[in-house]
């Protein structure tokens, strides 16, 4: 790519949306919906019956109101945003450690028989989508970041030109 590409191309952001941000903003929002929908499904007795899930449920509403907020944020390529994002990805990993840590190390007592809340393959999947979410939630936050680096320049450049 030659310098003059390179500068049509900034130049072309001015324009044109941050789609691969919002898109993985987005998909960080899919992955937390196949989470919550994994764990809230579940029916082991009356385990899940308690505050924390309460609190889960409320969390996922604010969730996914500021990633959405953020993927138009992104979108337009504002860069407070992408901090926002990056604290919400590692949001996301901390969660592994509150619902699916608990409920895989604990049994219930369901019909007279001993339980495990969270099988093996519930807790390996739903870690999956937490994970996932993060990483798309970081890596609209690091591409929004530099695209707005670029931008920034950019825009100062045709400044010092006077364009």
């Amino acid at each position: 790519m030659t310098a003059e590409d390179r500068t049509i191309q900034r130049d072309r952001m001015r324009f044109i949306k941050n789609s691969l941000s919002s898109n993985l903003a987005i998909l960080g929002i899919l992955f937390d919906v196949f989470y919550f929908v994994s764990i809230y499904k579940s029916d082991v007795d009356t385990y899940y019956y308690n505050y924390i899930i309460g609190v889960s449920i409320v969390y996922n509403l604010v969730f996914m109101l500021a990633v959405f907020l953020s993927s138009e944020g992104v979108k337009n390529y504002k860069k407070n945003y992408s901090y926002l994002l990056a604290v919400i990805g590692v949001v996301q990993i901390a969660r592994i450690f509150i619902i699916p840590m608990q409920a895989h190390g604990t049994t219930t007592i369901v019909n007279g028989e001993s339980v495990v809340v969270m099988q093996d393959g519930q807790f390996m999947r739903v870690v999956v989508y937490l994970a996932v979410s993060a990483a798309c939630l970081v890596a609209s936050a690091v591409v929004n970041f530099i695209r707005c680096g670029e931008l920034e320049a950019h825009l100062k450049t045709l400044a010092g030109q006077g364009a």
